[in-house]
């Protein structure tokens, strides 16, 4: 009429299972267990882990399909509920795959979905939700797909004044560098394939549409060796292969009097 409570305290994941009350019996031959029954069953229900959220390693620009995967752990029962939103609109994707952890206590979730990303994402949410029977509200997290987009911006060159100069003229040779993100780019000027050391160096302007874009100034005089010479504007933008674009001076040629030719320069009849 003994009485062998055992209380568990602070319960947690790894103390489910099955429970036996079992007696030994010492025999000849070392002890005997009696068991009776199958044992007590303890299920402890356990709330999943904050969500683990991890999109692709590299930037992608916008018409690529990229992934994004969703995961957590340490969950019981088995059941969960994982869908995916971007800007609030549920997103299609596969079947969470769910599987025990090592302990078979517990359960652990993973998703991924493949999202194509397009260039007035710069400012969407993609966000993975989590629903469990020991959750009062959903769990959450959200990826800024900025953080996964790259738009390659484009280049142009203008000179003013426009067409040919005379000779000492001074040219302005403008590059408008538009529409790219991130913000960070690299403007370099060569002269006829020769890095220049002038140029100005502006800092990127955001446009309402969260794009950026930059002017760069180079002023050249108009020597007559310089005809035709090319002026090109090089970008770089997030380590990927230069963007070019190229204008070329064009100096007028100045009339020169032959005596020989008996005219003395004056143009009325």
């Amino acid at each position: 009429s003994t009485d062998f409570t055992i209380r568990i305290r602070d319960v947690r994941i790894e103390d489910a299972g099955t429970y036996h009350c079992v007696k030994f019996r010492k025999d000849t031959f070392g002890d005997v267990v009696l068991r009776r029954g199958g044992g007590t069953e303890v299920l402890v229900h356990a709330r999943p882990s904050e969500l683990a959220m991890s999109g692709p390693s590299r930037r992608a620009v916008p018409g690529q399909s990229v992934p994004f995967t969703c995961s957590t752990r340490g969950f019981f029962p088995r059941d969960i509920q994982l869908k995916w939103l971007k800007n609030g609109t549920p997103v299609q994707a596969e079947p969470p795959l769910i599987g025990p952890e090592t302990s078979n206590s517990s359960y652990r979730a993973s998703s991924t979905v493949q999202v194509t990303l397009r260039e007035n994402d710069i400012r969407s949410e993609l966000t993975c939700e989590v629903q469990h029977t020991t959750l009062a509200a959903p769990l959450t997290r959200t990826y800024a797909l900025g953080r996964a987009l790259r738009v390659p911006p484009s280049v142009s060159v203008a000179a003013a004044p426009p067409g040919a100069v005379e000779v000492n003229k001074t040219v302005n040779f403008t590059c408008r560098v538009q529409g790219f993100y991130p913000g960070a780019v690299t403007v370099t000027w060569l002269e006829n394939g020769t890095e220049m050391k002038a140029g100005s160096a502006p800092q990127p302007t955001e446009t309402s549409r969260g794009l950026f874009e930059l002017k760069s100034t180079v002023t050249v005089q108009a020597g007559e060796e310089k005809n035709g010479s090319r002026f090109t504007c090089r970008v770089l933008h997030e380590d990927q292969e230069p963007i070019s674009s190229t204008g070329t001076l064009r100096v007028a040629a100045t009339a020169q009097w032959d005596p020989s030719d008996g005219s003395t320069g004056d143009s009325s009849a």
